[in-house]
């Protein structure tokens, strides 16, 4: 099969021919139909993951066609349309029996643990636990976004957050994870402040359904928190880093009036420095910090519902496609900006 790979970490992406994967006794090959660029890659790429061994093919946002099936696959056949979270679990430990598979103590995570999906064919394991069936009206592309960005949002304001109508939402970083929350809080009736330093991002937030802008771009932490409180006329009672770097993590934490909830939903590489929290707030106002690791492929029904109605729209979001030998470059040079990129192997 043809797939990107690179030898070390930060260095080139080649598009190179590569044995096909074969699955596990419990596992499926998923034909990737198309597969999304996100900044967890970058960090992958970059060094930032543990688990990453080289050679290594990045890519964990994924929708496709079922192309073989192990042995002891139950649920599933080939030729069927699916999606898959990228926290794969292992169906065994105690979190996974207590339906808390974003959090398995045997997590498997393509892109991370094992070669992703920046290929023509990826391998996912413990297929009875990790497939999510997609409806024959959703294009892959779309799909694609359910997978990482868009499913994480959704368990961030929905399950976490628990966002009510009416509830200001502040969200930290208007990438792909923070348009999401943007387009699902305000489905949900809340009032959305969306905060990036591009100008591009905050017009496609506004489009999504935003309520203010903040730009974000030349201010401190705390500037940036006192605009939303001023523009929210006490601060957040919901507010989420989507992007996840010390600055946005802990305007994040300053943006919420008395009893808020804090919702880390970016990625905090140690490479990048710790977020100053202030706890002397956290204990005065009575916030509640909250982390939000992904979804369970059991808990899709519910997005997937929302979506076949109309009222949740990922394809809005989906605003480039790339073919498999420009994912490379895209990848290397990727900065944070509005929309998701798509990749149709």
């Amino acid at each position: 099969m043809r797939a990107v790979v690179f030898e070390r970490f930060g260095g080139s992406l080649e598009v190179r021919e590569v044995a096909a994967p074969r699955p596990s006794p419990s596992g499926v090959v998923v034909r990737v139909g198309a597969t999304g660029l996100c900044r967890s890659d970058w960090h992958g790429w970059m060094g930032h993951d543990p688990d990453i061994e080289l050679p290594h093919v990045p890519g964990h946002e994924l929708a496709g066609t079922i192309a073989a099936v192990g042995p002891e696959v139950r649920r599933w056949r080939p030729g069927e349309r699916v999606t898959v979270p990228f926290v794969c679990a292992c169906g065994g430990c105690a979190a996974c029996a207590a339906g808390q598979q974003q959090v398995c103590e045997r997590q498997t995570q393509p892109g991370f643990s094992h070669w992703g999906s920046f290929a023509e064919l990826v391998a996912i394991d413990a297929a009875d636990v990790n497939l999510v069936s997609l409806p024959d009206n959703l294009d892959f592309g779309a799909a694609a976004a359910l997978g990482c960005r868009y499913a994480t949002a959704f368990r961030a304001v929905v399950h976490r957050a628990r966002v009510q109508a009416g509830e200001w939402v502040v969200v930290h970083g208007c990438g792909g994870v923070g348009l999401s929350a943007v387009q699902i809080a305000t489905a949900a009736g809340a009032h959305v402040v969306a905060v990036d330093i591009s100008t591009e991002a905050l017009a496609l937030a506004r489009d999504l359904g935003a309520r203010v802008a903040v730009d974000g771009s030349g201010r401190s932490a705390e500037k940036v928190a006192q605009a939303v409180v001023d523009a929210t006329q006490g601060g957040g009672h919901v507010s989420l880093d989507a992007l996840g770097s010390p600055d946005t993590c802990s305007a994040s934490v300053l943006s919420l009036r008395r009893r808020g909830r804090h919702v880390q939903v970016g990625l905090l590489p140690a490479s990048e420095g710790h977020p100053p929290l202030p706890m002397e707030r956290v204990i005065a106002l009575e916030l509640d910090l909250l982390g939000s690791h992904g979804m369970p492929a059991h808990a899709y029904p519910e997005l997937l519902s929302l979506v076949a109605a109309g009222t949740l729209q990922p394809d809005r979001l989906v605003t480039h496609e790339l073919t498999l030998d420009q994912a490379g470059q895209a990848l290397a040079t990727m900065a944070p900006g509005a929309g998701m990129a798509i990749i149709r192997p």
